[in-house]
């Protein structure tokens, strides 16, 4: 089956998967993600670190509103969402892929993956980036 990034720029999808960020030129801070336009003129790419620590999360508990929620009422299952510092780079949100949701820690070690975020009618998968315990 096909795939391919819901945005393009965003990340990686080789191993390990890496976020795409922007070193400031005249000041050296990180952004994520890499801006875009006129903005990214002052700007490198730079690759961001694959693993990081989880700084902090929340669980969503109810589905989100749609558009963009994939999923109906009926099948929704809670799911966490986070921030990753990818030490010494930038502190970055996502969503925690995790079995056990109760098993998260402030600090363990968190990895860049990617997993699928939407279906199109034509069959395609979009993929996103997320983070997984490392």
């Amino acid at each position: 089956m096909a795939s391919r990034p819901v945005a393009e720029g965003v990340f990686t999808a080789g191993e390990p998967t890496r976020l795409i960020g922007g070193r400031r030129r005249d000041t050296g801070k990180i952004v994520f993600p890499f801006p875009q336009g006129a903005d990214g003129a002052g700007y490198d790419c730079v690759h961001l670190r694959p693993e990081g620590h989880l700084w902090s999360f929340t669980v969503q508990r109810f589905p989100p509103p749609a558009p963009p929620a994939a999923q109906s009422t009926e099948r929704f299952v809670p799911f966490a969402v986070g921030y990753v510092e990818l030490d010494g780079e930038v502190i970055v949100e996502g969503r925690l892929l995790v079995t056990d949701i109760s098993a998260l820690r402030i600090g363990c070690k968190m990895r860049v993956t990617t997993t699928q975020f939407a279906r199109t009618q034509d069959g395609t998968d979009l993929i996103t980036y997320a983070f997984v315990p490392a």
